[in-house]
């Protein structure tokens, strides 16, 4: 039998362990990407161009800017603040510095890229498909605050399903736990304040459901990389 080389053990439970997406969960947000990928392409051809809530934002709730009244508005001020760049910032420099106590530079990585690349999607998808909430100036699908806060709090779930080795649907139960509630949270707050139309949340959260796995699996692959190119 051959014996094991140190770069052998290197490559095995080690590699698996710094690994942010893990593997573990592969098969199982693969599909759900997917759908919430086309989730957010169907909503955008539906709202291209509009200006008015739809169907089914008038039946979930008239979005104005006195939804709600304090104390509650004062909640869902701060929760709002924490999509804002003053906020968000705060929140990755948390993350980032979380990661290194723990010396997890891959994770603090995806803090970072995961944040970008869901704000960064958003942005793009709202200057693509033109929809707006009070006056022309306003573009609103999908909701960015939704898309961060959701992308965030999938980060953190996949980094402690990692982290604690839990299993397939253990670790996509939790996964999506954390992206259900991170998104109504954040989702209320926007819809709450008059920011956004119900389906502009819908939007934000399913942009992060579609691409922070895949921006994970690249962080992997890409470390992985600069790994074999040092042997």
């Amino acid at each position: 039998m051959d014996r094991l080389t140190g770069a052998d053990l290197e490559v095995g439970p080690t590699r698996f362990a710094l690994e942010v997406l893990p593997r573990s969960l592969r098969a199982r947000l693969g599909p759900i990407s997917a759908l919430a990928a086309l989730v957010v392409g169907v909503l955008g051809v539906l709202y291209a161009g509009h200006g008015e809530p739809g169907g089914v934002d008038r039946w979930i709730i008239q979005p104005t800017a006195d939804s709600v009244r304090p104390p509650w508005r004062r909640v869902a001020l701060a929760v709002d603040f924490l999509g804002e760049p003053a906020g968000a910032a705060t929140l990755i420099v948390a993350a980032v510095a979380g990661c290194l106590l723990l010396r997890r530079t891959r994770a603090a990585v995806l803090v970072v890229v995961g944040a970008t690349v869901s704000v960064g999607t958003a942005t793009l998808l709202k200057h693509l498909v033109g929809r707006t909430i009070h006056g022309d100036g306003n573009l609103s699908y999908p909701s960015g605050h939704t898309a961060f806060f959701t992308a965030l709090a999938l980060i953190v779930a996949l980094l402690a399903t990692g982290r604690f080795g839990l299993g397939g649907t253990v670790g996509t139960s939790l996964v999506l736990a954390a992206a259900l509630v991170a998104g109504a949270a954040m989702g209320w707050a926007q819809v709450a304040l008059g920011a956004h139309y119900p389906t502009d949340v819908l939007g934000g959260w399913c942009t992060a459901l579609a691409v922070t796995p895949a921006t994970a699996w690249l962080v992997d692959r890409m470390a992985d990389a600069r790994r074999w190119k040092r042997r």
